[in-house]
């Protein structure tokens, strides 16, 4: 059930660093895109993406390049998870380069301000709807203590939890995840609702239930209001507005920068440069 969340995050990984083109498949050393912050010890679904390669190399060599299959298994999870479905352009070739360092630098973080975000999400070519959308794929999977437990105890210098976080909620997670405890413990991104893809999502964030400090920033921040907030409370009302605004920035989202024509490869094996 959790690979569908996995699988929908390695092909938002893979686009925002260097375009879609299939670079955080990549094996090698320190330096490469799965030892970034955001992947190492995180990124999974390595193997369900070799097993597809696999399979469709076996019927037909050559042909369907490992960017591809990221943006095909991204919309299937999400269908498969009760999403929507969209039609996947195809013909994204295989990159050669794979930086942990760029990939630093481009992907956001779940401790970022809201400001930060959006210029990651801009520098791509993506808005304010994107931003907004996209983090609704956060309607599954689950994330780690280390990546919220910030929140809970001593948010920012303040010697208090964030007081953006509803109560009960806040109670749970600080016997969940308590001072010095297991920062590895999984949670559920979307409480009450972890595995189903909905809007409950953005009916958690209007109340106070958002998990990472960049969920909850959506809604409750400051620059919220004259930017994400009203997109927040729109989905949290329109199940039908929120999954064809989503379909619409996963089509954008694909869409970054792909290699096409005789740049690139069609990769042998997803994890490594053709020799």
């Amino acid at each position: 059930m959790r690979m569908a969340a996995s699988l929908l995050r390695l092909h938002f990984h893979d686009c925002f660093v260097n375009g879609c083109d299939a670079s955080v498949l990549l094996d090698g050393d320190n330096t490469t895109e799965k030892f970034a912050f955001g992947n190492i010890n995180s990124a999974r679904g390595f193997e369900v993406v070799d097993a597809i390669k696999s399979a469709v190399e076996s019927s037909c060599s050559g042909v369907v390049s490992c960017a591809d299959i990221l943006a095909i298994a991204a919309r299937d999870s999400v269908l498969l998870s009760g999403g929507p479905t969209w039609r996947v352009l195809l013909g994204r070739r295989d990159g050669a380069v794979s930086s942990a360092t760029q990939a630093n630098a481009a992907l956001p973080s779940p401790f970022e301000a809201l400001d930060a975000i959006i210029k990651k999400y801009t520098d791509v070519g993506l808005n304010i709807t994107d931003v907004v959308s996209l983090s609704g794929g956060h309607t599954i999977g689950l994330a780690k203590c280390g990546t919220f437990d910030n929140r809970l105890f001593n948010f920012s210098g303040t010697g208090a939890p964030d007081s953006t976080m509803e109560a009960s909620m806040l109670a749970d997670l600080q016997s969940f995840c308590p001072v010095n405890g297991d920062s590895n413990r999984f949670t559920a991104l979307d409480r009450n609702s972890t595995d189903l893809f909905d809007n409950h999502y953005f009916k958690n964030l209007v109340d106070g239930k958002g998990l990472l400090g960049s969920d909850q920033i959506l809604y409750s921040s400051d620059l919220a209001g004259s930017t994400t907030k009203s997109l927040v409370e729109s989905y949290s009302k329109d199940l039908k507005l929120f999954f064809t605004d989503f379909a619409n920035s996963m089509i954008k989202m694909g869409n970054i920068s792909p290699l096409t024509g005789s740049n690139g490869e069609i990769r042998k094996n997803c994890r490594a440069v053709n020799s």
